[in-house]
């Protein structure tokens, strides 16, 4: 047949064909690359693949460190550990169907989490028990363990979500007679297993429980914090006081299980893989004197009588801790053991119950009353405000513009310079000092406050201290746009923080010579202030620990604290203000005569009672003393709220803290005619 040349197709022209080659040899390359690939994986490498494949299987189980042991100066133990007995189930002996109702419970459980807060909507519930065999099973462990079996279920879908490989704990801390009961009845009971961990154990049970804190397991917030880089989540660690701020030596490094899982996540029992055995944490050395700090929290349970409180009690030339405890206290072994429900929680441990776990001496924050008279005098004579030998005359009561103010009781006490103002506590003196600081630009009272202490954290190695307010015309304005802020927010026509068309007024720097008015500071902030005056003009950093140790007590590091700040005051003010403290506790007109006219000459308290209102609190009891001993000088600042004057609740706790230390028999009471308002 012959074609039409219409129909013919034109011959290949040699670049045509040039490139069909070279596609050609494209091709047979990436089939040869892929071919050698294959080769490469599967023959000269599949061994290595094979044994990675298999080392995927394997999965690591934490085994716990054993937290270090915290010791007093002394080497008494104050805080350890104590194995306590965890009834657990192995996950590879529960039905598949629980496996996979927990593996859908947490995907859904975890897209819930990935919504913004406000839409996240109820907790996803835990679904029923899927068969009345598994019920009954739970109900069998659940009467031993005084669970119901739902809430065994519940227990057992959260830890298989989380960890599907890892034993699921029922109880932690079961009490021995669970473990014999079980023991003796093993088969009864499938898959339950006996196991031991280490708990938190605080022997000295409620003393100082808000210095040493507790421990528990990171919370997902914790583990995006820089210092918990690294650690992983169900570790436990110190939450609050002394177990938090020395976590990093007390917390040792996790023993690692490793265990072998295959494709469903369940465990081979017969793995026959090694152990990484855990490495225990330091020991932590305090300055706390144990001895002392049993007759400091036993002062303040006798004389305060229940009332909230606290007290500190350090070395003012070194700054070390040497006691502190605060009131209400609380047994930290309740929550280091077993889980507690919410409302039990809120019972033992809310506004209810005075909030025990708050720590008063480094977080409360009060007006300290007449204790700051010191300072106030301080300010005035360092600033050339006054001159040393200034006398005011006291008719008891005197009005400052247009406001009366007025001596505890009325009382007029005539002429009264600094020394007799400090040891009959003349608030008529101080209101006067007031007066004049108001018409002075440098505000001296406010800032030999500062100086001294207050207005900032003292910087003590323990968590969540207050840093205290020292009150002037900035502070005002601060107080006023939070007022404004409050009411935009909120859309109040009054939020009660401050008065929008008030001004700083002479009246509130007479209320801050005396310690009221807007001013707030802590115990120990007092006693930084007052271990000041003892060593003339260190500001002292106050601290608890005082070294790592290993387990045998050998030093391994000692733990620096920032060094004293050193304030200029002249030896002339100490004089002036040191003298009017000693006649305080020692003068024939001293607030606080009463309380140590018993002791010997050689230990000569220096002491300042105080009386601040803290409506509708009542009056909150004062305070503060030193004694300036060579060989063991010492500071005590005490405080109980609601607690009335200064010399008839605080004084006696201060004492007998202090005749605890110098071993004085002193009664540290007095008459009800005798106790003075201040």
């Amino acid at each position: 047949m012959i074609r039409r040349p219409e129909d013919r197709v034109p011959a290949i022209s040699p670049r045509l064909a040039l490139r069909i080659a070279v596609l050609g040899f494209v091709a047979l390359g990436l089939f040869a690359l892929i071919f050698f690939r294959l080769w490469y994986l599967q023959v000269l490498t599949g061994d290595q693949y094979l044994a990675e494949a298999r080392d995927n299987r394997v999965r690591e189980l934490r085994i716990q460190a054993p937290r270090g042991e915290i010791v007093d100066r002394n080497d008494s133990t104050l805080v350890t550990n104590r194995q306590a007995i965890v009834v657990s189930l192995d996950p590879s002996r529960l039905p598949e169907e629980v496996r996979l109702m927990a593996a859908d419970w947490g995907q859904r459980a975890g897209q819930r989490e990935t919504r913004p807060e406000g839409e996240r909507g109820e907790p996803e519930p835990i679904p029923e028990i899927p068969a009345a065999e598994l019920r009954e099973r739970y109900e069998r462990i659940g009467r031993v363990l005084e669970l119901d079996a739902q809430e065994v279920h519940a227990r057992v879908i959260r830890s298989l979500a989380v960890v599907p490989y890892a034993n699921v704990n029922l109880a932690i801390d079961a009490p021995l007679p669970v473990l014999n009961y079980l023991s003796e009845r093993n088969t009864e009971f499938p898959g339950v297993e006996i196991s031991e961990r280490y708990l938190r154990e605080y022997p000295k049970e409620e003393l100082a429980a808000q210095l040493f804190g507790v421990v528990g397991e990171i919370s997902p917030d914790e583990l995006e914090e820089e210092r918990y880089r690294g650690v992983e989540q169900g570790t436990i660690i110190g939450k609050e006081g002394l177990e938090r701020s020395y976590d990093r030596y007390l917390r040792g490094q996790d023993g690692i299980r490793r265990v072998v899982v295959d494709a469903m996540g369940r465990r081979n029992p017969d793995d026959g893989l090694p152990d990484t055995e855990p490495i225990a944490g330091r020991q932590l050395r305090l300055s706390i004197d144990l001895e002392l700090q049993e007759a400091g929290q036993q002062a303040l349970e006798e004389i305060a009588g229940g009332r909230p409180g606290g007290f500190v009690a350090m070395d003012p030339e070194s700054g070390e801790v040497l006691a502190m405890g605060s009131a209400p206290s609380f047994d930290p072994n309740g929550l280091s053991g077993r889980p507690i429900t919410q409302e039990r929680y809120d019972e033992l441990y809310g506004e209810e119950a005075d909030s025990p776990r708050f720590n008063r001496v480094i977080s409360g924050s009060y007006p300290i009353g007449s204790t700051f008279k010191p300072i106030a005098a301080i300010g005035m004579l360092e600033s050339d405000a006054v001159q040393p030998g200034l006398t005011i005359n006291d008719p008891g009561c005197i009005f400052i513009s247009t406001q009366e103010f007025c001596n505890a009781g009325d009382v007029p006490l005539g002429t009264v310079d600094f020394g007799r103002s400090l040891e009959a506590s003349s608030d008529i003196f101080y209101y006067r000092l007031g007066e004049r600081a108001h018409s002075i630009d440098s505000d001296p009272i406010q800032t030999y406050a500062r100086r001294l202490g207050f207005d900032e954290p003292t910087g003590i190695d323990l968590p969540g201290e207050f840093g205290g307010t020292v009150p002037d015309e900035e502070w005002s304005e601060e107080i006023k746009q939070a007022e404004r802020d409050c009411r935009e927010e909120e859309d109040r026509e009054n939020c009660g923080i401050a008065l929008l068309d008030s001004q700083w007024t002479v009246g509130q720097t007479v209320q801050l010579a005396i310690g009221q008015g807007g001013f707030q500071a802590s115990p120990l902030q007092l006693a930084v202030a007052y271990a000041a005056i003892e060593n003339g003009g260190d500001v002292v950093t106050p601290h608890v620990g005082l070294e790592i140790t290993d387990g045998s007590g050998v030093p391994v590091q000692s733990i620096e604290t920032d060094p004293a700040r050193e304030l200029d005051i002249s030896k002339q003010t100490l004089d002036i203000v040191r003298n009017g403290l000693r006649r305080a506790a020692n003068g024939p007109e001293g607030t606080s005569t009463a309380i140590f006219d018993d002791w010997p000459g050689r230990y000569t308290v220096h002491g300042k009672t105080g009386t601040a209102q803290r409506p509708p609190s009542g009056d909150q009891s004062w305070y503060a003393a030193y004694v300036p001993d060579r060989e063991r000088p010492l500071v005590v600042a005490a405080t109980v709220e609601n607690g009335g004057f200064g010399a008839e609740t605080a004084a006696p706790i201060v004492c007998q803290i202090m005749a605890g230390w110098y071993d004085v028999d002193s009664e540290c009471t007095a008459a009800a005619s005798e106790i003075v308002d201040d």
